[in-house]
């Protein structure tokens, strides 16, 4: 993965956490549109760095199921990756407005069909 994608993927993995703590990594990578071994490779890769970590309880369903809580440094890096990600998409949205612009001027005018 290239290293926006990753940021990409891990600011949407922490923002899907901070907004629900008790998904499970099936439910993050359907949520996230990737695989449940990403999620994981991802999630282990944020708890070593110290960014969530990993709380244990008891589902309604009886079943052990675990909380991933974003710590004081991870909503840091959440923030810092809002930003990071917000303006690339700014450059994005720009660089397809012009695009979009481009293909209707070289467009025929509608008044001559």
């Amino acid at each position: 993965m290239t290293r926006p994608a990753s940021e990409d993927v891990n600011f949407r993995l922490l923002r899907a956490l901070e907004n629900r703590p008790d998904l499970s990594q099936r439910q993050i990578a359907e949520e996230l549109g990737v695989s449940v071994g990403a999620v994981n490779y991802c999630l282990r890769a944020l708890i070593e760095k110290g960014l969530v970590k990993v709380r244990n309880f008891r589902s309604s369903d009886h079943k052990l199921r675990y909380a991933y809580i974003l710590t004081p440094h991870g909503l840091a890096e959440k923030a810092r990756l809002t930003t990071s990600f917000l303006k690339r998409k700014l450059v994005e949205y720009e660089a397809l407005k012009a695009e979009i612009e481009t293909l209707r001027a070289s467009l025929p005018d509608d008044d001559e069909g």
